[in-house]
């Protein structure tokens, strides 16, 4: 889901900006600032990599379920929370303005200490990691040209709306950590049936990046229909992944999602020989000819699903 959060943030950044009369490239930059602050919190999955090669070394065959057995050990905590995210969002716009830089700095890492402290030094690293991502995100918007308002706005936009995103998929954060106190449901649960619900999740993911697409066609002024190629229609083959992977749970999505997405590149990639790659019409073109081959991927999986079950 973290380009879904990236998507989202993305798009309700452009159109934040756009409903205040902001001009279009400064919307653009404040849409993806937005869209990279968004996806920041999952920075804490990479404690995952720890779990891969622990007790005795890596171990390809059980990857999936190490990654996030270790993973969740820290995944959607710290960093999800409305609390931390609020503050951080505040000190990530101080940073870059020159006069209240030291105290951001100071507030950063006092941050850090105060977590290592009542937390324990795992949760320190992890919000370490967190706020420096954060600070590079902050420091690339204001050398593109954000004030310090702007970049404090995209960045309480982007970490306040990713956990909203995480309620179809796991345990949903705790907004208030480390208070407790639960605000979100548990899980949303779009089926009983785990495959469909696998499904509906991953077209919630679709309907956000196509959401985004949207919003920077109307940025740039592109024709999302001159930018498609006929050969998006490949995408309906995947159908038959229906008979010949196992079915896709949220518990067992890989061979499903990577097949769709690797489909996707492989239709988009087949057009290099034809564009060139410096013009940027050309890249939007692959992009969106790629997310059109996923999207029809996964609706004629879908349909070949209920037809067969």
């Amino acid at each position: 889901m973290m380009v879904g959060h990236a998507a989202l943030a993305f798009a309700l950044g452009a159109g934040v900006a756009v409903a205040l009369g902001v001009e279009r490239e400064q919307a653009l930059l404040f849409a993806v600032a937005a869209g990279a602050f968004g996806a920041v919190p999952d920075v804490d999955i990479g404690y995952a990599v720890v779990g891969l090669f622990a007790d005795g070394g890596f171990d390809p065959g059980s990857l999936p379920d190490v990654f996030w057995e270790t993973g969740n050990l820290v995944h959607r905590g710290l960093t999800h929370s409305f609390v931390v995210g609020s503050l951080s969002g505040l000190l990530f716009g101080l940073v870059t303005h020159r006069r209240l830089r030291p105290l951001a700095v100071a507030g950063l890492a006092g941050l850090v200490l105060v977590a290592t402290a009542l937390l324990g030094g795992l949760e320190g690293g992890v919000i370490a990691s967190f706020l420096l991502a954060g600070v590079g995100v902050a420091v690339g918007g204001e050398r593109l040209g954000l004030t310090p308002q702007g970049v404090t706005a995209a960045a309480l936009l982007g970490l306040v709306s990713h956990p909203f995103g995480d309620v179809f998929t796991g345990t949903s954060p705790t907004l208030l950590y480390p208070f407790g106190s639960d605000l979100l449901p548990t899980r949303l649960l779009l089926s009983d049936d785990p495959t469909l619900h696998l499904l509906g999740t991953f077209g919630l993911e679709l309907a956000t990046v196509w959401l985004a697409v949207l919003a920077y066609a109307r940025l740039r002024d592109r024709s999302l229909r001159q930018q498609l190629h006929s050969r998006a229609a490949l995408g309906t083959g995947y159908a038959g992944a229906v008979v010949l992977l196992p079915l896709p749970t949220l518990a067992a999505s890989y061979q499903f999602v990577f097949g769709a997405l690797a489909l996707g590149a492989t239709v988009a990639l087949a057009g290099l020989p034809a564009v060139d790659l410096r013009s940027t019409r050309a890249r939007e073109a692959l992009l969106v000819t790629g997310l059109a081959t996923v999207t029809l991927a996964w609706l004629a999986y879908l349909v070949a699903y209920l037809f067969v079950s």
